[in-house]
């Protein structure tokens, strides 16, 4: 991969990491690094340093909670929940990627070059 190249995929990760944060969330809570473990699942090659500041965001924003649980190997973990703020925020994200979506499949495809 070229430097350039890792440099487009690293902006492109960073775009669509709130939506994707957000996503897992909702589907259960998570704490910070089973979020990056599960992005990873995805395919994503994220850090903890890129994961935690878009929690901390999202909890400024009030779009998730957190809550201290347990953990079988250490200190308590910080979990973070989805609010109804987030829900909103999230479907507001995921509108945005599909129209975005939408308009870059219209320019990438040869009926898209032909208008361009």
């Amino acid at each position: 991969m070229s430097r350039i190249q890792a440099r487009q995929d690293a902006q492109l990760t960073r775009a669509v990491l709130p939506l994707l944060t957000l996503q897992l969330i909702r589907a259960r809570e998570s704490y910070g690094y089973e979020l990056v473990e599960r992005l990873a699942a995805l395919g994503l090659d994220v850090s903890t340093g890129l994961v935690y500041p878009v929690l901390n965001r999202m909890e400024r924003d009030g779009w998730v909670t957190t809550s201290s649980k347990p953990s079988p190997s250490g200190p308590p973990r910080k979990y973070f929940s989805l609010t109804a703020a987030g829900a909103t925020a999230l479907a507001d994200a995921r509108t945005q990627w599909e129209q975005t979506a939408a308009a870059v499949d219209l320019a990438t495809s040869t009926s898209g070059k032909e208008r361009a």
